[in-house]
């Protein structure tokens, strides 16, 4: 035990270790401040300096409390720490320390946030506070001082050394340059993935090893490498999976429950699909139109609100879709077994009964409770198969029937066609790359994904009729800055675009069909999706700008969309379809809670955000992907395509397979280069010669990261790619050196594209 009252050695011993200075004040049995340990160490004026940056960088990390007087533990918490916020339960903020190192493991304890209204805005997951903690009845209570700026909780990285033994964490984030020292690599080795915290700030920042995660170029990895870098929640809760297995349990009635299972629904979805939230059926009625049925799974039967499920669903606010796996927002017991809409079982289905024109308008819309029994679940490709050779049945050529009505209505709003391809990556059995493919688009996926839009409307409008809270799926037209930059992207291509003139999908869509140059519609189609705004949920309509809607709501995915298991709720209070649950399973009410009926825009703020990271994930893990399959054929020529450029070098893709990267400015030459901001492209001085957004050429693959999702690319040898112009008598303004530009040299990557505007019922199924 230290005795603060003892001698101090006469070897002085140099300024300690955080663990040395945890020790002392641990063992001490007075109140132990900085002169104590100063003392007791024998520190020099010098070291006293640095001690007072250690203490300042222990407090920030929660290991002391934040006095200058003495610095204590108490209970393993100290009475004013850093804390972070990992839940938020019933309204109040759950939160623990933001660095937790307890010598026997024990889990961090979870304290309740105390907010004084007004101090500050209300916390979030992610938030840091500093906050003066104590003890309350069974645990302990948080109240908030100081609001900290945000930090990444984690760094990703493979563990590097280099020459001296010094031990780096090399980043798998393309946007971050530089490797980060690492004090503690714990049982980590080289070359692994690993996930660390950041220790210290500014200069002096390290990282410290919290767990090993393996080959990084394992097939698995690129998915995990993206659900840990964006913060994905992917480990369901045990209070959660139990609530999960009770309400699986909850047997099926026919009590106020309209009987579905004469009908012969289908389910038309990917060949690889493993839940199945929503099924079809249509037949033609005595007015030269259809009666249809759109059933989707009654997830807010199994998933109320106010229970652990709930509040894990609307934490993670979607499933995430990846190569190799999905995070689904709902344990699988119900996401792939009992709300699935599986072939020749009976289920609890939300049925929108629509009725179709016979100019493809719908007139009239129903939802009830029911139950069906699916008839089939058909591929997307075996459904189109069936159609083009004439072997379908009845129901599937009622489908498409009425598909064409719906088609010809869809047809006469013009909402705005952006055929961009979407790539596919292609898994063998292991989990390798087998291929990346242009995912083909069939009329199947136009038939079903028209009956979603067609219910989706149906449902913001049932909704609206009642004046009832609606969660609208929100896309609103593009900005004025944005029409801007795309009229003078138009004007250097040699078209106009009048921004006196009312703004509408079919305007962007005439200009497009104008172009008759495949390479150059993909161009205009990119910029168009440039010039779109973020989609997003609220609880105001704005419209849907792409889809020319006037209302729209997200009504068929509940299994994998938060937004459209409120939109179901919802419907359940506005027509009356509550169905209690047996008493002492899970809650027992299935419509909106009280406190979301009241306030919507925080959920809905909420969710988009989720929205807005899982597309980001999957962005990155693709990009990952395909790296990883070109890393074999570094040093191949391939045919690309000019995506932007920068003072620094141009983006390029490879038609046909995707994939963006790098040609640095540095590695074109030693001529003079202009960049032409307005015309999107770099003019040479001397030589002419240009490269512009859209122009064709040759590169050869440089590098393939597959841990950034990276590329880089350079000039074939002997060849110079470009278009040429007449060199201009006069220097430009505007000018890059080649060999002597530094941005180009590490600037690598993907360049960002707005989301993804065509949310026409399933997302996935477009």
């Amino acid at each position: 035990m230290f005795d603060v009252n003892k001698k101090p050695s006469k070897r002085r011993a140099g300024l300690p270790s955080k663990e040395q200075v945890m020790e002392f004040i641990r063992s001490s049995e007075v109140p132990v401040g900085k002169r104590e340990i100063a003392k007791h160490f024998r520190l020099t004026a010098q070291d006293k300096i640095l001690l007072k940056a250690l203490l300042k960088d222990m407090a920030e990390e929660g290991l002391i409390d934040g006095k200058k007087s003495a610095y204590h533990r108490m209970g393993g918490v100290p009475k004013v720490t850093v804390l972070r916020v990992v839940d938020i339960e019933g309204g109040e903020a759950i939160a623990i320390p933001d660095t937790w190192q307890p010598d026997d493991g024990a889990p961090p304890p979870r304290l309740r946030v105390l907010e004084k209204k007004g101090r500050f805005a209300a916390l979030r997951k992610g938030d840091r506070v500093l906050a003066r903690t104590e003890e309350a009845g069974r645990g302990m209570v948080a109240h908030p001082m100081k609001k900290l700026p945000t930090r990444e909780d984690s760094l990703l990285g493979v563990i590097e050394l280099d020459n001296a033994g010094g031990v780096w964490l090399a980043p798998v984030d393309k946007r971050i340059r530089n490797s980060t020292r690492v004090s503690d690599r714990g049982e980590a080795e080289e070359g692994q993935l690993v996930l660390a915290e950041p220790v210290g700030r500014g200069a002096r920042s390290t990282a410290k090893v919290v767990e090993v995660l393996g080959d990084p170029l394992a097939p698995r990895s690129y998915s995990l490498i993206a659900i840990h870098k964006h913060g994905i929640p992917n480990i369901f809760p045990e209070e959660t999976l139990a609530e999960a297995q009770a309400a699986a349990k909850i047997p099926l009635s026919e009590d106020k429950r309209e009987d579905l299972r004469h009908l012969p629904i289908v389910a038309i979805d990917p060949a690889d699909a493993r839940d199945h939230d929503d099924a079809i059926w249509a037949e033609p009625d005595d007015k030269g139109g259809f009666r249809a049925v759109v059933a989707i799974a009654d997830v807010s039967f199994y998933v109320r609100p106010g229970g652990e499920l709930d509040r894990e669903a609307r934490k993670r606010g979607n499933s995430v879709y990846f190569p190799d796996r999905v995070v689904p927002m709902l344990p699988e017991v119900l996401s792939a077994d009992v709300c699935s809409l599986k072939e020749g079982v009976d289920r609890a289905a939300m049925a929108c009964h629509l009725t179709i024109a016979p100019d493809g308008k719908i007139t009239d819309w129903r939802f009830t409770r029911a139950l069906v029994r699916i008839s089939e679940v058909i591929a997307y490709e075996d459904a189109q198969t069936r159609i083009d050779e004439g072997k379908a049945t009845e129901n599937l050529q009622h489908l498409w029937a009425a598909w064409k009505l719906l088609a010809a209505a869809r047809d006469s709003r013009d909402p705005l066609e952006l055929d961009l391809p979407e790539r596919r990556v292609v898994l063998d059995a292991k989990g390798r790359i087998a291929d990346i493919v242009v995912r083909e688009r069939l009329d199947a996926h136009r038939v079903v994904e028209d009956f979603m839009i067609s219910a989706n409307v149906a449902a913001a409008k049932a909704l609206e009729s009642k004046a009832s809270p609606v969660v609208y799926r929100v896309h609103e037209p593009p900005t004025r800055d944005k029409l801007i930059a795309l009229r003078d992207y138009f004007d250097s291509i040699g078209k106009n675009l009048a921004l006196g003139q009312v703004i509408t999908p079919g305007l962007f869509n005439r200009m497009i069909k104008d172009v008759s140059d495949p390479g150059e519609k993909a161009l205009v189609m990119e910029a168009v999706l440039r010039s779109q705004t973020q989609a997003y949920y609220g609880p105001k309509n704005a419209g849907h700008f792409g889809l020319a809607l006037g209302s729209y709501a997200h009504f068929t995915s509940p299994i994998r969309r938060y937004s459209d298991l409120l939109v179901h709720r919802a419907l359940v209070d506005t027509f009356g379809l509550e169905q209690p649950a047996p008493k002492g399973s899970i809650p027992d009410k299935s419509g909106l809670a009280e406190q979301d009926r009241g306030d919507l825009s925080k959920i809905t703020d909420a969710i988009s955000q989720t929205e807005r990271r899982a597309m980001e994930a999957e962005r990155d893990t693709i990009d990952r992907y395909v790296a990883a399959w070109l890393s074999g054929k570094v040093g191949e020529v391939f045919r690309t395509r000019i995506t932007g450029v920068q003072k620094f070098g141009f983006f390029a893709t490879i038609v046909e397979l995707g994939g963006d990267g790098l040609v640095p400015v540095s590695t074109l030459g030693r001529e003079y280069f202009s960049h032409d901001e307005g015309g999107h492209r770099l003019v040479g001085e001397d030589s002419g010669t240009v490269y512009a957004v859209g122009d064709v050429l040759e590169l050869r693959l440089a590098e393939a990261n597959p841990l950034t999702g990276a590329l880089k690319f350079e000039l074939p040898e002997g060849g110079y790619g470009g278009k040429r112009v007449e060199p201009r008598g006069k220097r430009p303004e505007k000018k890059v050196r080649h060999n002597r530009d530094k941005q180009g040299k590490h600037q690598v990557g993907q360049r960002g594209r707005p989301g993804n505007i065509r949310h026409q019922g399933r997302g996935k199924k477009k």
